[in-house]
């Protein structure tokens, strides 16, 4: 069992004390929506500006300076550079040695391993991150369960995903999902010559935004602080408060949570 990542040379990193800001405006709901359309012609571009942004949000509720970090699903790395560069010791998990290596070599303390198991021991962790991860797992809240395990009381719960009934839902084969992941599939398949990358059903599975605050509110040993639709303006994270409507028009949840003293 991994007790704490080992101590990396951070680029940059933000001085002691000091936050990340991190303003959820409109221009930046803009810029991060549009910026979608890059993701297959332009991954380094759409990644390394998700990272960024994903970890100024994280910074605003946590100091990262010398913070150990796990980044449970960190693919190419990008979220874990990033938190690198924000002063973080951070290591990173994936199931797949492919994802691992599909733009560059793995990075630094990353290594294949199961979110549903996390191979840390219980309360290691300052700060434990996944992005976009949840949806790809069968098992969602056990994963979940797993990153509030390996946290410290004190520490910091990051957790992101896509909503099924938003418009992003279906991944590539959106918005054709509402008819079906099945049928949304093979008309992908038809349209492309190749089956999507996600698969209803096998690495991609329906997650609710009311699953999950009731995931989270359940938990006794948590405090929520904040959930929030992810790339919309702060103004319009009420909307996550309004059942029915938030499955919808959320698009992406983040749940901030503090696990509790012991």
């Amino acid at each position: 069992m991994t007790t704490a990542p080992p101590r990396q040379d951070s680029p940059s990193p933000v001085p002691d004390g000091v936050r990340l800001e991190h303003r959820a405006t409109l221009a930046r709901s803009v810029r991060l929506l549009s910026a979608f359309r890059h993701e297959r012609s332009k991954p380094e571009y759409f990644y390394d500006l998700m990272a960024r942004d994903a970890i100024a949000q994280l910074g605003s509720y946590t100091d990262l300076v010398g913070a150990t970090v796990i980044d449970v699903g960190t693919g190419s790395g990008f979220f874990a550079r990033a938190l690198t560069a924000a002063g973080a010791r951070c290591t990173g998990i994936d199931h797949d040695l492919a994802e691992l290596t599909a733009h560059n070599a793995a990075g630094p303390n990353a290594f294949v391993a199961s979110a549903l198991a996390l191979p840390f021991r219980t309360g290691s962790a300052d700060v434990c991150f996944s992005s976009n991860v949840l949806e790809h797992v069968p098992s969602p809240w056990r994963m979940a369960d797993e990153m509030v395990r390996v946290t410290r009381p004190g520490g910091t719960v990051f957790l992101s995903f896509t909503n099924w009934l938003s418009p992003w839902g279906g991944h590539e084969t959106s918005p054709w999902h509402y008819l079906g992941g099945d049928r949304a599939a093979r008309r992908y398949e038809r349209r492309n010559g190749r089956p999507p990358k996600n698969l209803h059903g096998r690495n991609l599975h329906p997650v609710s935004v009311s699953a999950a605050l009731r995931w989270a509110r359940g938990r006794d040993d948590v405090n929520v602080l904040d959930a929030v639709p992810r790339y919309h303006p702060r103004w319009a994270g009420g909307i996550v408060r309004v059942p029915g409507l938030r499955e919808f028009a959320t698009w992406n949840l983040v749940l901030i949570l503090r696990k509790k003293g012991s």
